[in-house]
């Protein structure tokens, strides 16, 4: 993690509004706290663009850090106590000296918190205490990772303030994973963390998860005359945490089924030829989840490609493969104990007739309630835009640029 100016990290249209938030944060902090916050940390939220629900099983993903972002003033303490307030909810305090998880902080920032502590201090990096005040864009339950962000943001305030800027973007994000995983309760693969923590538009590899390979590329959709479109659904997440946890428990029971611990250990071709055996023992629905793991990493693959060839066209039609794959295959569109909630399926369907077969859109993240993803021809978007406003409400459609800083500490220069 380095240290940024805003014109480094966000774009130009964007700077001025992230110096007024910058400005804001300071005087909450100052109201808080009674003192001037020292240093101040922003952590992007992500993209994910294609590799659906493959990266927990050790699959390939395409991801990128975007416009939105966490942001927080902080200043270093000597007492060990983390003291974390975020604008609009209430205040965390963490003493450093006990690290073990809680089971009456699962869900929780502060088990978030405290999981980050746990992460660095068992990678023997150092721990310590810090006053923060938090604000964050990224828009929590939309698939653009308020929770990797957050996380994140924990991690290089700690990097920044006890332990020289290290570690790396990608051992902070695997510190976040952990976080999130053994602390909060919920079983996320590693995209979420890695695309907030690196930034830019990358491919990854989870073949090896101590040691994932990330593989930046050169991508902005605005060149090709698009506008990359996040629709907030309005969906509820509220009880779909076993929803989620189904896709990789039954990924990886089929590949169980081969003595195998995740997908990615097995091919394609052992899957089919047990396909008898798979679909008896883990049922239909875990082995059309496994074909979409093996087809999406090919997607992935064929999509990277596209990109490096400059050919947008055949980026779009995989993005749109992968959309239909989600829905059809790996059926993360809504949960079937609410089949009268469709949301997603119902933007998917407004947007795909606003298109008329040009850009492309997807489910977004995790699925079955939240966003949908979408690639908008410029000459189309003010049209796509009042359809999504009609059935969603004002406020439902975001534009958003790719952000080539993950997380940073951001050198302010005089702003604040």
């Amino acid at each position: 993690m380095n240290k940024y100016t805003l014109e480094q990290v966000y774009a130009q249209k964007d700077i001025n509004s992230n110096k007024i938030r910058f400005k804001k944060v300071c005087e909450l902090f100052e109201k808080q706290f009674c003192e001037k916050p020292q240093r101040f940390f922003s952590a992007s939220g992500r993209t994910e663009v294609c590799g659906n629900h493959t990266d927990h099983n050790c699959g390939l993903v395409l991801a990128a850090g975007v416009s939105l972002d966490c942001i927080a003033a902080v200043v270093p303490t000597d007492d060990g106590i983390i003291t974390f307030r975020s604008l609009g909810f209430g205040e965390e305090r963490i003493d450093t000296s006990d690290l073990k998880a809680k089971q009456q902080e699962l869900g929780t920032s502060a088990a978030l918190i405290r999981g980050v502590c746990a992460g660095f201090a068992q990678a023997g990096l150092k721990v310590g205490g810090f006053k923060a005040y938090s604000t964050s864009n990224v828009l929590k339950g939309s698939g653009l990772s308020s929770s990797a962000a957050f996380e994140v943001l924990i991690g290089d305030i700690l990097a920044g303030l006890y332990n020289d800027n290290h570690p790396d973007d990608i051992e902070i994000a695997k510190i976040s994973q952990y976080a999130e995983n053994a602390y909060f309760g919920k079983p996320s693969g590693l995209m979420d963390q890695m695309a907030c923590s690196v930034g830019g538009f990358i491919a990854i590899d989870f073949g090896d998860v101590k040691a994932p390979t990330v593989k930046p590329l050169k991508f902005d959709p605005a060149a090709h005359g698009h506008t990359l479109c996040i629709v907030d659904t309005k969906g509820d997440h509220a009880d779909l945490t076993p929803d989620y946890a189904a896709i990789p428990a039954e990924m990886k029971a089929v590949a169980q089924v081969f003595g195998k611990n995740v997908l990615r250990e097995i091919s394609r071709e052992e899957l089919e030829q047990g396909s008898v055996d798979v679909r008896r023992k883990c049922g239909d629905r875990a082995y059309l989840r496994a074909l979409h793991f093996f087809d999406e990493n090919e997607r992935v693959r064929k999509m990277t490609k596209s990109i490096e060839n400059d050919d947008f066209d055949g980026f779009l039609r995989l993005v749109n493969e992968s959309g239909d794959s989600s829905l059809c295959w790996l059926q993360n569109i809504f949960p079937c104990s609410q089949p009268q909630n469709q949301g997603l399926a119902v933007a998917l369907y407004a947007a795909k007739k606003v298109l008329d077969d040009r850009g492309a859109c997807r489910v977004h993240g995790g699925g079955f309630a939240g966003t949908v993803q979408a690639f908008v021809p410029n000459d189309l978007l003010d049209s796509f835009k009042r359809e999504m406003i009609k059935l969603f409400g004002d406020e439902c459609c975001y534009e958003l640029d790719i952000r080539a800083v993950g997380g940073a500490e951001i050198d302010l220069g005089g702003v604040v």
